[in-house]
């Protein structure tokens, strides 16, 4: 058996019991790590705290081992109990649908236990989560790569008055190109993308296609966090959202579409009304 176990958004305590009970029956657990991260996922004690809490050995998977040796593990469940523990929610990320197609497949039988993910968290600024439109992802620019799909995905939300949830990219064990070139892979430094970087690059794909799908002074709700203790949000217009410091990762950004008055009221609560930067850093919700 399969066990593909959501964790939630804030730290080891967030599994729920019908999640813990699974992990602590199977032979052998892991633990993703290139997706997203827990809170205390950027700490050294990270695994053990989950170890000691689960009362479990805990074998971290990166992304070559899920995407190039997800059989590997697909043969252990053949034989006995195995999890594999995900951050937020198990659908949260293709590559675990993929990993339950590739079980199908081999005859493993899959038990999935969800949890709480960014796409249900941000409902705590008070934008419906019925009126969202389609997700985008926005990923780092680089000198030779600046896309831009997901300009049309924001410009047709806003035109149907929908809000927009933009996921900001992660780069967890990722080779560097020069060390790919050489046929030697050389890791680049974990990088997680700040809610400043994604609206300066935001404002870059705006200016160069001129269409008028958003600009400085729409309004936008920041997060940082979610889930954890010392979560932040702030809400504000582009302009003002890029001086915010929003600390530690990780950050999403929400582009606000068209707002029902009991929306507006919610999201008044977290607007800037003239704090200094230094007050908005000690925020938390």
């Amino acid at each position: 058996m399969l066990y593909i176990v959501g964790l939630g958004l804030g730290n080891e305590k967030d599994i729920t019991l019908r999640g813990l009970e699974a992990v602590k029956k199977c032979g052998k657990v892991y633990i993703e790590a290139y997706t997203s991260l827990l809170s205390f996922g950027l700490s050294s004690d990270g695994l053990s705290t989950l170890e000691k809490l689960y009362g479990k050995s805990i074998t971290l998977a990166d992304r070559e081992m899920v995407e190039e040796k997800a059989d590997e593990i697909l043969l252990e469940a053949r034989g006995f109990d195995v999890a594999f523990l995900v951050v937020g929610d198990p659908f949260g990320a293709t590559t675990h649908t993929d990993l339950v197609v590739r079980a199908k497949k081999m005859g493993v039988e899959v038990k999935v236990v969800h949890n709480a993910s960014v796409m249900n968290a941000v409902g705590a600024c008070g934008l419906q989560l019925y009126c969202y439109g389609e997700t985008v992802s926005i990923p780092f620019f680089t000198e030779t790569w600046r896309p831009d799909s997901f300009y049309e995905k924001i410009q047709r939300n806003r035109m149907l008055g929908l809000h927009t949830l933009c996921l900001l990219d992660i780069r967890v064990k990722e080779p560097s190109l020069e060390s790919l070139c050489r046929g030697r892979k050389q890791y680049e430094p974990p990088k997680y993308m700040t809610i400043n970087t994604a609206i300066e690059q935001l404002l870059e794909v705006e200016q160069m296609r001129g269409e008028s799908a958003y600009s400085e002074e729409t309004d936008c709700v920041g997060f940082a966090r979610l889930g954890s203790e010392d979560q932040m949000i702030v809400v504000g217009t582009m302009r003002q959202l890029q001086t915010v410091d929003f600390g530690t990762p990780l950050h999403c950004l929400v582009i606000v579409g068209k707002t029902h008055p009991v929306e507006d009221e919610m999201l008044d609560f977290y607007k800037l009304k003239g704090e200094s930067l230094e007050q908005v850093g000690n925020r938390t919700v």
